[in-house]
């Protein structure tokens, strides 16, 4: 643990937590004070469960030591979001045991050139089809084939009762359309005891995926928003 006079010179910092069996870095945050070291605590003090504690755990049974790295101190907290946002996109959140990405990073995150160009000139979603964007961002890889960006958008999900009035289910990306399917059925997932929901379909017709697909959804999201789901016209 920093001492108290340590924590009082840090400030906000942006730290990563390294696997000492790979050198894989597989956490990234920010934080004050004694930040860095919570992790490990709630590993050894609580039952809760994450691909971060489950690693720690690993770790910790095996008598190996994290490597704990501090990558910026006395930074803001905003500098200190930037900074750690920028971490987990070059690191990628699939690569990660971080549950979302870094702030802001739908707007202002990774993006092919290509992909910039489309969130600045391409036009806001605009329809009167009952829709219900689902944000992929952490399930997203660039070369994902179409069945596994379907398989990526249709489950599991914590939705209520507007689902069934959804017509189309919209994947999104990075602030962005990109694939459209017609909803068939909803069907319970048992998830830890807990009921998730997915849905059966088909990808939509041309004519509504080509007014659809590869527009900005800015407008439809509060920025810092973590819920993955949005219902329009439903």
């Amino acid at each position: 643990m920093f001492t108290q006079s340590v924590m009082e010179q840090l400030n906000y910092y942006v730290y990563f937590l390294q696997d000492p069996r790979t050198n894989k870095v597989f956490y990234v945050g920010k934080g004050t004070e004694n930040r860095i070291f919570n992790h490990i605590e709630c590993a050894i003090e609580t039952d809760n469960e994450s691909d971060k504690l489950e690693i720690i755990r690993e770790i910790m049974n095996l008598g190996l030591n994290i490597k704990y790295y501090i990558l910026r101190h006395g930074l803001t907290e905003e500098v200190a979001f930037e900074v750690e946002a920028s971490l987990i996109d070059f690191i990628g959140i699939e690569n990660l045991s971080n549950i979302q990405g870094g702030h802001y990073s739908d707007d202002y995150g990774l993006k092919t050139v290509g992909e910039i160009s489309m969130m600045y000139d391409t036009e806001e979603l605009k329809t009167d089809e009952s829709i219900i964007l689902i944000n992929i961002n952490r399930l997203y890889k660039r070369k994902m084939t179409e069945q596994e960006l379907y398989e990526a958008t249709r489950k599991s999900w914590v939705v209520g009762a507007r689902k069934n009035k959804a017509k189309y289910a919209i994947a999104t990306y990075r602030g962005l359309t990109r694939e459209i399917y017609k909803i068939e059925n909803w069907f319970p997932i048992d998830v830890n005891g807990k009921t998730r929901w997915g849905f059966n379909g088909v990808k939509a017709s041309t004519i509504i995926c080509d007014n659809l697909r590869y527009k900005s959804i800015k407008s439809f999201f509060v920025k810092g928003a973590v819920n993955p789901i949005k219902y329009i016209n439903c």
